[in-house]
């Protein structure tokens, strides 16, 4: 079976409520024939985090819009819009909006569709491609 090219129109995809302040909307996914990475954008409210994670594979993230403080492996980095971070497998990190009244936005690229999130305060693990699909 051969795959074929996709447009994805944010504006048509389902956005997924994170908790605390942020929402989650898969892009390329399994759903489109993706095969070796999956991507997508989470928006942040103002003073939104997400609780401190790593994952199986290599992870992408630019921020788009807002100002984020990325902490990664114990290390704060306050970015800004176009601000790209690689972080390697298995390595502890989470993402903050920096502003407690503008909203932050992240594009983000995990380099496997097998892709999952371990949150270190529990240990809980999910695959990624899983949570989009809620």
């Amino acid at each position: 079976m051969a795959l074929q090219a996709t447009v994805l129109r944010l504006a048509t995809m389902q956005t997924n409520e994170r908790g605390g302040g942020a929402r989650t909307t898969p892009l390329v996914t399994r759903a489109c024939g993706a095969t070796s990475m999956i991507n997508g954008i989470t928006a942040f409210d103002g003073g939104a985090s997400i609780g401190l994670h790593h994952h199986n594979c290599e992870e992408s993230v630019m921020v788009l819009e807002g100002h984020a403080i990325a902490e990664i492996d114990g290390v704060r980095h306050e970015l800004g819009p176009n601000d790209t971070t690689w972080i390697p497998a298995n390595v502890p990190h989470r993402f903050l909006n920096a502003s407690s009244a503008e909203p932050m936005r992240i594009f983000w690229t995990y380099a496997s569709v097998d892709a999952t999130r371990t949150m270190d305060a529990t240990g809980e693990t999910r695959t990624i491609d899983a949570e989009h699909a809620k």
